[in-house]
């Protein structure tokens, strides 16, 4: 059973914006701090946001993390984006107490071109 449904990837032009959506359950929502990552064709997958105010340096200033409770998406505003950003995004939601991802989404593909 899938947990995390991210949507909204694409291609888009440099200096351009998505908008990326991960549609969860209340439970996993509520409990779970979701953060975001992203894998790069031939890099390891590395945090972009996560919780309400953490980002990598890479992308301060131009991607937002946002939640909403009542529907239970969470969700990564992307403004002027660059080809470097080009990367599969995922949602991931990590367990509180363990420390550990227990939750993944499937992935969708982000395309910058320059």
């Amino acid at each position: 059973q899938v947990q995390l449904v991210e949507s909204g990837g694409g291609l888009v032009q440099a200096g351009g914006s998505l908008n990326l959506s991960c549609a969860t359950s209340g439970r996993i929502f509520s409990n779970y701090r979701m953060e975001w990552f992203r894998q790069a064709p031939g890099k390891e997958r590395e945090f972009v946001a996560g919780g309400t105010r953490d980002y990598a340096d890479s992308v301060k200033g131009r991607f937002t993390i946002a939640g909403d409770s009542a529907k239970n998406i969470l969700y990564l505003q992307m403004n002027s984006l660059k080809p470097e950003d080009t990367a599969i995004y995922y949602c991931a939601a990590k367990s509180p107490g363990s420390g550990k991802y227990d939750f993944w989404g499937q992935g969708t593909q982000v395309t910058v071109s320059s």
